[in-house]
């Protein structure tokens, strides 16, 4: 038996149908973390599905307290073969986004897995449950064939991932001798395109803040009150317009990075931003004048204003508002200090005189930006892995344009970090109609088997040893 083989019965398990059989299983559980009523749903994925799948494949589980309160459970589960060995730590959320069955498109069921084409239909294909199925189903390949990984594996399920991954932090700090590894390669995101294997080594970091004008009680007449009273809409949005240009380009020098490595730069060059063919049109002109569509997306910050609101949007009367709120969002990479945000915004609306603007976070906490040398031993064995499987060059993305709780494993456990995403950004995550791509759902679990099996491989020389 050989890499060959291991590739094969994983493309056989994906062509027999026993790939979408699972996810139609796991689709089906409604593990809804912003329900406050899914509790039982929550215990039953860890329970019904994960356990008993992880124990199938020699991994002794434990579902484990979320130490914040109100948090939801963990599972964690280990297959140690031999100390010696390198361990991997892996990851998956078992939890999804609400499933808002009456927005979806008919004849599509958020809990019914449903294959349309080249599309599976179903809440937590993309995200995440489709991903941490892939890579389950790649262990089992290689365990099947070579008798045993060759390696150490550990594996976190976690169920909050959507509420923020509340108490992820504290859970690992809690329990590092249980999560003890040499790195951290897991599945979460989209790729960069649709036909290239992808990996990422780290995320870029959200921060969500309120902007609040409240200054009066009750709204007044236009008629009598225009031009007398002043308006909180007109003041925010002009505050909002000093800190970007109309072209998106923030213009406060301490909410930008100082820079963007040239092994980055390097990484990025060849990175093209294809989110398939529903995906919108890129305006060209927006954001930081200069950056390619990658830099932007991988190497930069961006500003956002997620909602605003004044008055009553779905009824106007003819009133002076007496308050606004913006919620705006800061994406940002490495190389600045999102504690500062708060007080540079500040210091900015004092200066240019809106001091009546009231500033405040959005969310209890924030994912920080995380990202991993693209020249790393970890990320240069992964990428030749994914190559000589696909014999396609690798796009290699210093970080995800998005957000996810990688800083709990390369700061909280000090862990090297890739990631290998196995949708695309045209897949509706959060969204009605997710959806996972059939041709690509298949071409990962090809990469994953190979992947696995080159890392349990003594002879690959290019492979990093135990720490």
């Amino acid at each position: 038996m050989n890499r060959e083989d291991a590739v094969a019965a994983a493309t056989a398990y994906f062509d027999q149908g026993d790939f979408e059989a699972e996810l139609a299983r796991r689709v089906a559980i409604k593990s809804e973390s912003q329900n406050p009523d899914a509790g039982a749903e929550i215990d039953r994925y860890l329970s019904a599905e994960m356990e008993p799948s992880l124990t199938a494949l020699g991994f002794t589980c434990q579902i484990l307290e979320n130490p914040m309160e109100g948090g939801w459970p963990m599972l964690v589960a280990e297959r140690i073969e031999d100390p010696s060995l390198p361990t991997l730590l892996t990851y998956g959320h078992g939890d999804v986004v609400l499933g808002l069955p009456e927005e979806w498109r008919e004849g599509l069921d958020p809990w019914e897995l449903k294959r349309e084409g080249d599309r599976l239909y179903g809440r937590g294909t993309a995200d995440n449950k489709g991903q941490h199925t892939i890579n389950m189903a790649a262990l089992r390949a290689v365990l099947e064939l070579r008798g045993k990984l060759g390696f150490n594996c550990r594996y976190l399920i976690e169920m909050g991932e959507e509420t923020g991954s509340p108490g992820l932090g504290e859970f690992c700090e809690k329990h590092k001798d249980l999560l003890e590894a040499d790195v951290l390669i897991a599945s979460d995101g989209p790729r960069s395109s649709l036909d290239r294997p992808t990996l990422f080594l780290g995320a870029r970091g959200g921060f969500n803040f309120n902007m609040d004008v409240d200054l009066r009680e009750g709204g007044h007449h236009s008629g009598n009150w225009g031009g007398l009273l002043a308006n909180p809409a007109v003041i925010l949005m002009n505050a909002i317009a000093t800190i970007t240009t109309a072209k998106g380009k923030i213009l406060l020098p301490d909410l930008l990075p100082p820079g963007i490595p040239d092994s980055v730069k390097r990484a990025l060059e060849d990175i093209e931003h294809d989110g398939g063919e529903d995906a919108p049109e890129i305006d060209s002109d927006w954001g930081e004048p200069g950056l390619s569509t990658a830099e932007q997306v991988h190497a930069w910050n961006s500003f956002e204003v997620l909602a605003f609101s004044t008055g009553n949007p779905d009824s106007p009367v003819n009133a002076v508002p007496p308050k606004a709120r913006a919620t705006c969002q800061i994406r940002f990479t490495v190389g600045v200090d999102p504690t500062t945000f708060l007080d540079t915004v500040r210091k900015h609306l004092d200066d240019k005189g809106f001091p009546m603007i009231e500033l405040s976070m959005a969310r209890k906490n924030y994912a920080n930006a995380t990202r991993l040398d693209p020249d790393h031993p970890w990320v240069r064995f992964c990428e030749s892995s994914l190559a000589r499987t696909t014999n396609k060059k690798t796009a290699v993305l210093p970080s995800l344009g998005g957000t996810l709780p990688n800083d709990v494993f390369a700061d909280g456990l000090g862990l090297p970090t890739v990631w290998v995403p196995h949708s695309y950004t045209g897949c509706c995550q959060h969204a009605p109609d997710e959806h996972m791509l059939v041709s690509v759902a298949r071409e990962a679990l090809r990469l994953m088997a190979g992947l696995f099996w080159d890392l349990g491989d003594p002879e690959i020389a290019d492979k990093p040893q135990k720490a």
